[in-house]
């Protein structure tokens, strides 16, 4: 069940009509028709609703629902607490989803905020931490990279940069891509001289590097150029990137000139070629803008259901990339809705431009602007334009989300049908809909992994990509033990995980409370302080939050539709309906066994073997029941096989490879005990390598500065008794 429910609108009532809850709240009975609905199941989650809204604050803030599990099912904001829980308390609702996320409710949380925004503000954060499945989700949203350049050495550092800003320097950006950031930082290499390298391999340079030689670095790092000079030349960058590239180029230009009529052609050819690759960065975007030097556009598509959000980006008025984004989002809402509930989640880790561009005008507006105020610490605009050169770039963007979900639907027919081949290949009788791949990779026994893929209807899944340490009860190079101890690791988890769903409500643990002690059933207590105010630094997180279908002062809605508690078919599952085990008749036993052992024997089990000379097309198959067989050369059902083997085997392989890159780097100092980085710092400072600190005596050890008898012997007697 992965959709996002529409919820019914809150009715504000006078704080007299509060007298009386026994008025507010009428028995389920009046609201449902009982034949209506699962036997029991939207009762008793109503009566758990109603429990709760009797003790209501009238008051801003958030509310959390939970399954009998103690999942989290969804999470949303309210002007009015009571208001809000009330309306879910009289039965009704939009959609069958809304319905079923009701009857599953058997818990809920509050915390009261001090006005609407700072509500917003917890509501979304809450939303991209606990990811409720009834909440418009954004995928593929991970971190935008941004252009560093550092701002706490004397020679500063050019570099691509990701996640968290801990030091100091300017952030340019976001682009919407790597490529787009090193292709930027190639030209402004080009343009500036700026050194890349990090600041330990900056300290230890005797002579230029190759990017001085080939005119990419000025040499900082050797005294090649001043640290005076070198910092005019960094000045010049952040102009550049922060929209003065005019006033840069003209510099440029005229000191091309000066150099040229001082017959310093060499030097003029070199303000040239700087020119020109600032030319180069401005030349190489899509489309530039006039009057709209800093701005984000959103433009919302939608088709069969699905809904896909274009970002273009454009910072000093320059395009630096666009990012199609596609949100778990239901059928029933609107394009405004998930655009609204895009736009104040996509924030949460990233500052806000002081424009934000809309395809469709957000019912709340105001409010979303007020939070992204509140997140970028200065005003941001949000306008949907209807003229002009803003709706010319808006039309755009809105030109390529179209294109892209036209792409995507037509991609995941194509899998489809992929999954419905590979279903009737195996006997299957439907399609599978969750495919989990295994295999192993590990040198002699050592360095040990396992990896699953998972593929579904949108290709590759790689967020549900997993990897298994083999631990070293498992005998070095035994592959039948490795897939045992993988798959039983796996299977024991789903089943336990399925066994803490069917828990009875009187068993079901109890969900984490978001606050502290003397908060009693999630509500505030009278003397409990106000949430702290959104701020960037601290307080409530500096996100955004979810829009609500409908206004303060809507009608009530329809009344639920017939529905069954049921799980979304729509939903990606948690458990496979197909597992494939790269190996032959061994591995394939040894899977089946460990499956039935952890109660997952329902679940089909094929496993491949390698054809003879290690061939691609003449692959053997085992499944119970069935005699080995193979598909036909030119089946597709085969070739799509080969690709999840070989995603898996490069995965697998990939992980191993780290993993041992790890170990390889690992230093032997760290293995010693009371041995920190200042005394590892010490003793390769005297004896220069770890080889010279092997064969060191105990008396020079003991000479090293800053290395006490102790810790000298300690590591005498780690390399000398053994």
């Amino acid at each position: 069940m992965n959709r996002e429910r529409q919820e019914p609108p809150e009715q504000e009532l006078p704080d007299e009509d509060f007298k009386d809850e026994e008025d507010i709240l009428p028995p389920p009975e009046a609201a449902l028709d009982p034949g209506e609905a699962a036997p029991g199941a939207l009762k008793a989650g109503i009566e758990v609703i109603a429990d709760f809204a009797r003790h209501l604050p009238n008051r801003p803030g958030v509310y959390r629902m939970f399954d009998r599990a103690g999942e989290v099912l969804y999470v949303g904001k309210a002007k009015s607490l009571k208001n809000r829980v009330t309306a879910y308390a009289r039965g009704m609702a939009h959609t069958n989803a809304v319905a079923r996320m009701i009857a599953e409710t058997a818990n809920m949380e509050f915390v009261t905020t001090g006005t609407e925004t700072e509500a917003l503000l917890l509501e979304s954060n809450l939303i991209k931490q606990l990811r409720p499945r009834y909440n418009v989700l954004l995928r593929d949203d991970k971190s935008f990279p941004y252009i560093f350049l550092s701002g706490d050495h004397p020679a500063p550092q050019i570099a691509k940069h990701r996640g968290s800003r801990q030091r100091k320097g300017d952030y340019f950006g976001p682009f919407a891509s790597v490529w787009a950031v090193e292709r930027t930082i190639d030209a402004l290499q080009k343009a500036f001289l700026l050194r890349s390298c990090s600041d330990s391999y900056y300290e230890n340079r005797t002579r230029p590097c190759l990017l001085f030689q080939i005119k990419r670095c000025s040499g900082p790092c050797t005294g090649e150029i001043s640290h005076t000079d070198y910092q005019g030349l960094a000045d010049q960058a952040r102009a550049f990137l922060s929209g003065r590239s005019s006033a840069v180029k003209e510099l440029l230009s005229k000191r091309m000139q000066a150099a040229a009529e001082e017959l310093e052609f060499e030097k003029a050819a070199r303000y040239r070629d700087r020119l020109a690759a600032l030319s180069a960065v401005q030349a190489g975007q899509d489309i530039n803008t006039q009057g709209v030097e800093e701005a984000d556009v959103f433009a919302i598509d939608e088709q069969a259901g699905q809904f896909c959000v274009e970002i273009f980006f454009f910072r000093n008025k320059q395009n630096w990339g666009n990012r199609a984004l596609f949100p778990r989002a239901d059928k029933s809402l609107t394009p405004a809705e998930v655009l609204a509930s895009v736009v104040t989640q996509f924030y949460d880790d990233k500052p806000p431009p002081r424009l934000v561009l809309l395809s469709h005008e957000l019912a709340e507006a105001d409010l979303i602007a007020e939070a992204l105020c509140a997140r970028a610490g200065r005003k941001v605009e949000l306008a949907t334009p209807k003229r002009g050169e803003r709706q010319g770039l808006v039309a755009h963007a809105q030109k390529n989300a179209h294109e892209a979900l036209a792409r995507k639907l037509a991609d995941n027919a194509g899998q489809q049908s992929l999954l419905a081949a590979l279903g009737e290949a195996f006997g299957m009788a439907k399609a599978p809909r969750r495919v989990e791949v295994y295999d192993n990779s590990h040198i002699m026994g050592t360095n040990a992994v396992g990896g699953m893929v998972v593929a579904g209807r949108d290709g590759f899944m790689k967020s549900h990509y997993r990897t298994f340490n083999i631990s070293s009860d498992t005998i070095a190079g035994d592959d039948f033990g490795m897939m045992r101890e993988v798959l039983k690791r796996r299977f024991s988890r789903l089943a336990k995980e399925a066994g803490t769903a069917s828990t009875s409500p009187d068993e079901a643990q109890e969900p984490s409370p978001l606050v502290g002690e003397g908060w009693e059933r999630g509500i505030a207590p009278a003397n409990a302080p106000e949430a702290s105010s959104p701020d960037v630094e601290g307080g409530i997180p500096p996100s955004l939050a979810l829009p609500h279908k409908g206004g303060e002062d809507a009608p009530p809605p329809e009344a639920l539709e017939p529905v069954q508690a049921n799980e979304d078919d729509t939903a990606f599952p948690s458990r496979p309906d197909l597992v494939i085990v790269d190996g032959g008749k061994g591995q394939f036993e040894a899977a089946r066994k460990i499956m039935a052992e952890c109660g997952a024997s329902d679940i089909a089990l094929v496993a491949i073997a390698k054809g003879e000379d290690r061939n691609a097309m003449r692959e053997t198959f085992f499944m119970v029941g069935r005699e080995p067989f193979k598909l036909p050369p030119r089946d597709p059902a085969l070739f799509f096989i080969q690709r999840l083997r070989d995603e898996a085997h490069r995965f697998a392989i990939g992980t191993h490879r780290a993993k041992r890159k790890r170990d390889i780097k690992t230093n032997p100092l760290d293995e010693i005990p009371g041995i920190g980085p200042s005394r590892k710092r010490a003793l390769l400072l005297h004896f220069g390598t770890v080889k010279a600190i092997q064969r060191a005596k105990l008396d020079d050890l003991m000479r090293t500065p800053g290395v006490n008898a102790a810790t000298a012997k300690a590591v005498h007697a780690h390399f000398h008794e053994h």
